[in-house]
């Protein structure tokens, strides 16, 4: 270390707010550069290839090959698939000197699609795997916590190539096991939840979501069943319809003072009118507003629900993607005078042409309390399928603890995690957009399918961080720690000279090691410097070399052991190999 290119850091950075962004900082294996932009320092190179030394193997396991495509891409390719407009304003955009459009890529289905159409062409050439390990760009509005949210980011992204459907799931089954594999190795606890596809694409997708409660997604689990989802994934069983005959006419009711659920619920219950009302009574109608990729205007979008519920803008922007979404404004409100803030109800959105969803619950034959579209009036008993008919449904409210489980077992309860991995069943999206075809067995050209496949490498090292840490600093798994052993000379001299002579037997082993050869920096320090560091295995040479014995230390245990030093190799070998 007394060469090594290191400076940690006693205090947390000022503009740190998790675990993992303040003990990588503090811990010299990164540096800001600018907002959402890192620099890896030596420590934390190793590590980073460490997760990618994993990942490869495990890639190499399934027959994927590793390429190298470039970041700097042309617009016409994102353009033809649309998601030059799609990825909005988180797409990084420049100009060549010539004026010419390219990108950042976020991600290469388009440039991968292109390359196997390129090479490949009969269905003997089919299935193939190919994968690249490379840094990704994403113009994040608020870039945060760290590398866990960044502007750059490093990112294993593999796509699979099948001559049909089966062969399709087969190779989505080889990447959802080989990221088990993984993970499992990485030493991580995580859950497989069901996601949306996104700006991706395609049918089918599962997230790969480390448990964190700092993590960004919030995903559900059944309490009865192995059922798991990303909340944005949650599909709300939708109710029988039910008769509309016999039910109560729809009556307008002057409300006064009731311009939100709870002083209408307060109300109404204390006018007298024979029956008790609940929140779950009445019919809230979020009004906002979307605009599609690469249009210019906005378009009005009601969304009807319980009003027990709230929506959850996260599930909205998923259900609309890649749709923008943006609340009004008081400016939509005065363009729009038929929409009366408090009081808005169904008959003046669909009067007026304004596309209104439900929430799957509200149902034919059910009965609301919503608004009558006149400042504090409020209608009561208009009935789904009989006083208005939704241009139709949207799940979009928030998911709750309690709520029923989709699968009919047990019920939901909530966990936090980062989403270290993504794999897609993409289908012919991108093989559709750029005609692949390859001659099949008959004679007759098959469209390719295709699959894609993420892992954050990056991101993965905040979250073992983030699980793996505790008051005094960084605990790593073995498997991608940047040493296997941190040899500490803790005196002048004879202490120095001492752990460089172990550390030198250590390598010989074929261990890696870290030794600490500080002059003039004192055993505090450097104690501090290890626990700080996190390297699973660590001996300290110091007072007790005179008597002839080390101590040998576990980081994530914090036993401790004294060893006579003609031992020490061969504690230290069997330790690190267990």
């Amino acid at each position: 270390m007394s060469t090594l290119f290191l400076r940690t850091l006693r205090e947390d950075p000022a503009d740190a707010e998790v675990p993992s962004h303040k003990l990588l900082v503090r811990a010299g294996l990164v540096r800001r550069a600018a907002p959402g932009v890192y620099s890896w320092l030596p420590l934390g190179k190793l590590v980073l290839d460490n997760v990618s030394r994993v990942v490869r193997e495990e890639m190499g396991a399934i027959g994927a090959q590793e390429v190298l495509l470039p970041s700097l891409l042309p617009r016409e390719y994102y353009e033809a698939s649309g998601r030059w407009e799609e990825y909005g304003d988180t797409l990084f955009r420049l100009k060549d000197r010539k004026g010419a459009d390219y990108l950042l890529g976020p991600t290469h289905e388009e440039l991968f699609t292109l390359l196997v159409k390129g090479e490949y062409s009969s269905y003997k050439d089919f299935p193939v795997i190919l994968y690249q390990i490379q840094e990704k760009f994403r113009d994040e509005a608020r870039p945060r916590a760290g590398v866990l949210r960044g502007r750059e980011f490093h990112m294993k992204d593999s796509y699979s190539f099948d001559i049909d459907d089966e062969g399709l799931r087969t190779s989505y089954g080889k990447h959802r096991d080989a990221y088990i594999r993984i993970f499992d190795r990485l030493g991580l606890e995580y859950v497989v939840v069901s996601a949306t596809s996104g700006a991706m694409g395609g049918s089918a997708s599962e997230e790969f979501l480390a448990v964190a409660p700092n993590g960004e997604d919030t995903f559900v689990r059944s309490t009865e069943s192995d059922y798991a989802a990303n909340v944005e994934a949650v599909s709300v069983p939708a109710p029988d319809a039910l008769p509309v005959e016999g039910l109560p006419e729809a009556v307008v009711h002057h409300t006064p003072g009731t311009a939100t659920i709870q002083t209408l619920v307060d109300f109404l219950n204390g006018a007298g009118l024979g029956r008790d009302f609940s929140e779950a009574d009445t019919l809230k109608n979020l009004l906002v507003k979307t605009r599609a990729p690469g249009s210019k205007e906005w378009e009005l979008l009601a969304v009807g629900l319980p009003g027990d519920r709230e929506v959850d803008l996260k599930r909205l922007e998923a259900a609309l993607e890649p749709t923008e979404v943006a609340l009004l404004e008081e400016s939509d409100f005065a363009a729009n005078p038929f929409l009366v803030k408090g009081y808005v109800g169904p008959r003046a959105l669909l009067d007026n042409k304004v596309r209104y969803l439900v929430d799957p619950r509200v149902v034919t034959g059910t009965a609301w309390v919503t608004g009558a579209d006149k400042a504090e009036h409020h209608v009561i008993d208009l009935v789904a399928g009989r006083d208005f008919t939704p241009d139709g449904t949207i799940d979009v409210a928030e998911v709750r603890d309690g709520d029923p489980s989709p699968d009919g077992q047990g019920t939901l309860y909530t966990a936090r995690g980062i989403e270290i991995g993504h794999i897609f069943q993409l289908g012919r999206k991108y093989t559709d957009t750029f005609q692949v075809d390859a001659l099949g067995a008959d004679g007759k050209p098959k469209r390719i399918t295709m699959g894609s496949y993420g892992i954050g490498v990056s991101r993965t090292v905040a979250s073992i961080v983030e699980q793996s840490h505790d008051d005094k600093g960084i605990v790593w798994p073995r498997e991608i720690a940047p040493a296997d052993v941190h040899v500490v000379g803790t005196g002048k001299g004879e202490q120095i000279e001492e752990s460089l002579r172990i550390a030198r037997e250590l390598e010989g082993r074929g261990l890696r090691v870290l030794v600490d050869d500080r002059k003039g920096v004192s055993p505090g320090v450097k104690f501090t410097d290890a626990e700080l560091l996190g390297v699973p295995t660590g001996v300290i040479v110091g007072r007790g070399l005179k008597d002839g014995v080390v101590e040998l230390r576990d980081r994530a245990t914090g036993d401790r052991e004294e060893v006579a030093l003609a031992e020490i190799v061969e504690r230290v070998v069997a330790a690190c190999r267990r």
